[in-house]
């Protein structure tokens, strides 16, 4: 896995995306296999299945049959690390200017951003809680998650899905 530090992983992403949800960044076993959230005990496929998002629970292998879904991947960093916290502040405030870069051209209808701690440091609002932002990036409505990663104690999946399924209501609600 030491093999994997700092690699990257591509977007998963398409047009007319309802949802583009961002990772704080590629963990070690994730960027050695090349799929998203693919550690297991990640819980972000259970939670996307749970919410109603998909309609079976994917594997991370299977990234690529989400553009189809109106869903896209990315990262606030992209650079791999065994822990979030090996990131520094620095590196947060940059991935946050090229996440805001990312989301002005694939104009998703929201960006949910999958950690509190990462979107408070990438984009200057230390207060944020979980949920609907009243700020926007780039002109599209942000939406903060619990980060999923089996980590994450303070959230178990029932908890995680509900937010998703919360998410996903707003994203399939007509404007």
């Amino acid at each position: 896995m030491a093999a994997a530090a700092d690699r990257t992983i591509p977007d998963v992403v398409g047009p007319n995306l309802l949802v583009l949800f961002s990772g704080i960044n590629p963990g070690l076993y994730s960027a050695a296999t090349g799929h998203h959230f693919a550690r297991p005990g990640n819980r972000f496929w259970p939670a996307l299945h749970g919410s109603g998002f998909t309609g079976r629970q994917l594997h991370p292998s299977e990234q690529d049959l989400l553009p189809a879904l109106g869903l896209g991947i990315t990262n606030v960093v992209s650079r791999a690390t065994a822990r979030a916290d090996e990131l520094s502040p620095d590196e947060f405030v940059t991935g946050g200017t090229r996440l805001a870069e990312r989301v002005a051209l694939i104009r998703p209808r929201y960006l949910a951003v999958l950690g509190v701690t990462a979107y408070r440091a990438a984009f200057g609002h230390p207060k944020a809680k979980i949920g609907p932002q009243p700020d926007q990036i780039s002109g599209v409505p942000v939406w903060v998650l619990p980060n999923p990663s089996g980590l994450n104690a303070h959230f178990q999946l029932p908890a995680l899905t509900a937010e998703f399924a919360a998410l996903r209501t707003a994203a399939t609600t007509p404007h």
